[in-house]
C-alpha cells in the first residue's frame, strides 16, 4: 500500500469541527438495516392481523421499532458489521417494546387490543431484525475480505505500546492477511509514536511510522475516515493529551478508540461504569463455578452419551484396525491431570509401538517444543502407519468421550497436560488446571502441535478467563474444519 504524504506539522486542538461526510456505503448499510427493520416490523404486523390482530398494529409497529433500534444505537455506524452488540441492541430494543405497546393502545389511543397485537408481533419484529442484520453483516464482511469498504486506522502511542498492540494482531490475524489489515473492516495506514526516535519496532512489523502524535489530525485529514486507535496505558500519554487527542480526532472527522493493555479479556467481560463523574471499566470475574458451569456439564456428558452411541461402529472398526497393524491393545492409557490437579487415566486409541516411551529419550534432540514442556516430534518414527492415519484426523482421541461421560474431562476445554508438565508449571500456568480439560479446545482449532507453548498455554489461559457457552458453541463448530485441514495434527 502506498502511503499518503503527510505534512509533519505540529497541530493545535481544532476549536471548531469539521463536517467530512462518512463514506457512502456506511450510510448504504445504515439506510438497508432501517428498510430491513421497517419491513420486519411489517411482516410482523400482517402476521398477527392475519391471525385475528388489529389492523392499526400495522401503521404503529414499523415507526415505533425503527425509534428503540436508533435509540439503543442499532443503526450507529461505529458498530457495523463487527461484535455481538449488534444482536443485543435489537434485544434490548424488543424488551422496550412492549412498554411502549402499553402507552400507545392503552395510553393513547385507550384501545387494548392494539397493545395485545403489538406485543404478540415483538418476536417476530426482533427474529426478522435478527436475521437481517446477520445477512447484512455477512455481506459486509465479505465486501471487507475483498478488500472493499473499509476504513483506516492509524495507531498511536508508545514504539514499546504500539508493537505489543501489533503483535497482538498480527497473532489473531486471519490467514493471508498482511500486518496492513490487521483490524476487523480496517487498514492500518501507519502510527504515530510519541517516541518516533524508536521508530525500529514498529518498521519491523510492517507498518509506516508517520510521525509524533502531533501528527495524528493530518493524517486523518490526508487519508479521510480514519480512526485514531490509542495503546493504552502509557507513561507518555496522560489524561489532558488523551482529551486533546480525542477533540483534534473528532474535530476532523475521525473516531477515536483506545485499545487498552488488557491482555486476552472477552469483550462480555467488559463493561463501563459511571462513579461520581469517572467512566471506570469494570472487568467481571471469570465463571469458575460449578454451578455456572452446570448446563455445560450436563449438556457435554448427553452429547457424549449420543456420541459413542453413533460412533460405536467406527469405533469397532478403528479398535480392529489398530490391533491388525502393530502388535499391542487397541486402547493408549495415560496418566493425565484435570480439575483442580486430580489425576485420571486418559483413553486413546493406540498410534505408536508399544516400546514408544523406552525410545523417547532417543528422540529427544528432534522435539520441536523444545521452548516449553510438550514433547512432540514431526515424523515420530515411533507411530505405526495406521496411527499417524488415526492422528490426521483426530480418530485416535474419540475413547476419550468415555471419558467426558464419566467427568473427568470435558468436551470443549484446555489440552489435558501430563504430570510431568504441570510439575513445571508456574503458578500463573496452573490457572489451567481451574477447568476441565478437554477434548477439543482453542489449542486445537489453532493449529495444535504447530503451535509455540507459550502460545498453547496463552489460549488455555484465554478459554478459563473467557469461558462462555457462546465460546464452546464457537469452538465446536470450528472444530471440524480444523480436524479436516489436519493442521498440526502429529
Amino acid at each position: 500500500m502506498t502511503v499518503l504524504p503527510v505534512t509533519h506539522e505540529r497541530h493545535r486542538v481544532e476549536s471548531t469541527h469539521v463536517d467530512i461526510p462518512r463514506p457512502w456505503w456506511r450510510r448504504r448499510h445504515q439506510l438497508a438495516l432501517f428498510a430491513a427493520d421497517s419491513t420486519a416490523a411489517a411482516v410482523a404486523a400482517l402476521f398477527v392481523l392475519r391471525a385475528g390482530g388489529h389492523w392499526a398494529a400495522l401503521l404503529a409497529l414499523p415507526p415505533s421499532w425503527t425509534v428503540l433500534l436508533h435509540a439503543h444505537g442499532g443503526y450507529a455506524s461505529g458498530r457495523l458489521g463487527s461484535g455481538a452488540e449488534v444482536y443485543r441492541r435489537v434485544l434490548r430494543a424488543a424488551l422496550v417494546l412492549p412498554a411502549v405497546a402499553v402507552v400507545l393502545g392503552w395510553g393513547m389511543a385507550h384501545d387494548p387490543d392494539l397493545t395485545y397485537a403489538m406485543i404478540l408481533a415483538v418476536p417476530a419484529a426482533a427474529a426478522l431484525s435478527l436475521l437481517a442484520r446477520f445477512a447484512l453483516r455477512r455481506r459486509l464482511r465479505a465486501h471487507w475480505a475483498r478488500g472493499r469498504r473499509r476504513t483506516r486506522a492509524v495507531l498511536v502511542g508508545p514504539s514499546a505500546g504500539v508493537a505489543e498492540l501489533l503483535t497482538a494482531l498480527l497473532r489473531d490475524r486471519r490467514p493471508g492477511a498482511s500486518a496492513r489489515s490487521l483490524l476487523q473492516g480496517m487498514d492500518i495506514v501507519g502510527a504515530c509514536l510519541t517516541d518516533p526516535v524508536n521508530a525500529s519496532a514498529v518498521d519491523r512489523c510492517g507498518v509506516p511510522v508517520l510521525g509524533g502524535v502531533d501528527e495524528v489530525p493530518g493524517v486523518i485529514r490526508a487519508f479521510g475516515d480514519t480512526a485514531a486507535v490509542v495503546a493504552v496505558p502509557s507513561p507518555e500519554i496522560d489524561a489532558p493529551l488523551l482529551r486533546r487527542l480525542a477533540w483534534s480526532t473528532a474535530a476532523v472527522g475521525g473516531d477515536f478508540l483506545i485499545a487498552p493493555a488488557f491482555g486476552d479479556v472477552s469483550a462480555t467481560r467488559l463493561e463501563v461504569r459511571t462513579i461520581g463523574g469517572v467512566p471506570l471499566v469494570h472487568v467481571r470475574a471469570p465463571r469458575l463455578s460449578r454451578l455456572a458451569r452446570l448446563p455445560k456439564e450436563v449438556a457435554e456428558r448427553l452429547i457424549a452419551a449420543v456420541l459413542l452411541l453413533l460412533l460405536s461402529p467406527l469405533m469397532l472398526g478403528v479398535a480392529l484396525a489398530v490391533r491388525l497393524g502393530s502388535k499391542g491393545p487397541a486402547l493408549f492409557r495415560q496418566v493425565r491431570v484435570g480439575l483442580h490437579g486430580k489425576q485420571f487415566t486418559m483413553l486413546k486409541f493406540r498410534t505408536m509401538r508399544t516400546d514408544a516411551e523406552a525410545c523417547r529419550a532417543e528422540l529427544a534432540s528432534a522435539n520441536h517444543n523444545s521452548d516449553g514442556l510438550l514433547f512432540k516430534v514431526r515424523d515420530d518414527p515411533r507411530v505405526t502407519p495406521i496411527g499417524a492415519t488415526l492422528r490426521r484426523y483426530s480418530l485416535d482421541e474419540l475413547p476419550q468421550l468415555i471419558n467426558v461421560l464419566s467427568g473427568r474431562m470435558a468436551l470443549i476445554g484446555p489440552r489435558p497436560p501430563l504430570p510431568e508438565e504441570v510439575a513445571g508449571y508456574s503458578h500463573e500456568i496452573r490457572r489451567r488446571l481451574l477447568v476441565k480439560p478437554g477434548l477439543t479446545g482453542l489449542w486445537q482449532v489453532s493449529g495444535r502441535s504447530d503451535l509455540p507453548w507459550e502460545e498453547a498455554v496463552r489460549l488455555d489461559l484465554a478459554y478459563v478467563d473467557n469461558w462462555s457457552l457462546g465460546l464452546d458453541a464457537v469452538i465446536l463448530l470450528r472444530t471440524g474444519p480444523a480436524v479436516v485441514r489436519a493442521t498440526g495434527a502429529y
